[in-house]
């Protein structure tokens, strides 16, 4: 297992991908449950709204990375990854759209439902699931990737509530 945080204005017992949008409202990097491997991040995460006054940040407990369960921003796809994700579609993917976890994912999108959306996120983060894929991740600091991790858990069902701290954003 690993661990990882997410940040909130509300509190829970259990992760729901159907308020996956309550947050900022994006799906920059994926449709699922955004997660960092820096505490200080999710406290930020948590006063993305300004008007909540509770800020809280979930310690999880997630299963490890393997090689066929996550794709990865700037790095190619996994050769098993996409040898499903053709067995499933009947037909190749082009090759300009393996070289990075970012495009795979926007070309599942766009093939799944005609356009990159809500719904072809949707469709997307749904189909990586069905084959096994339930991570999509990127670097804490783009510049510094040693730093740590964030990712999209694409299967809630996964995470694990490991505690739940109450914060204050604004102190440091």
């Amino acid at each position: 297992m690993q661990t990882f945080y997410h940040g909130s204005h509300k509190l829970f017992d259990k992760f729901d991908l159907s308020h996956a949008l309550e947050g900022d409202g994006k799906v920059k990097f994926g449709f699922g449950v955004y997660v960092t491997s820096k505490y200080e991040s999710a406290i930020h995460y948590s006063a993305s709204n300004k008007a909540a006054t509770e800020h809280y940040v979930y310690t999880l407990e997630l299963p490890d990375k393997t090689e066929e369960n996550y794709i990865t921003f700037k790095q190619k796809v996994n050769p098993s990854i996409l040898a499903k994700t053709e067995e499933r579609l009947g037909h190749p993917v082009p090759p300009k759209y393996i070289e990075d976890g970012k495009n795979f994912r926007k070309y599942l999108a766009k093939e799944l439902t005609g356009c990159i959306d809500i719904e072809g996120e949707k469709a997307a983060s749904k189909f990586l699931v069905s084959i096994g894929v339930i991570f999509i991740c990127w670097p804490y600091s783009w510049k510094n990737p040693a730093l740590g991790d964030n990712m999209a858990v694409l299967d809630e069902s996964v995470i694990s509530i490991v505690k739940v701290d109450k914060v204050n954003p604004e102190k440091k």
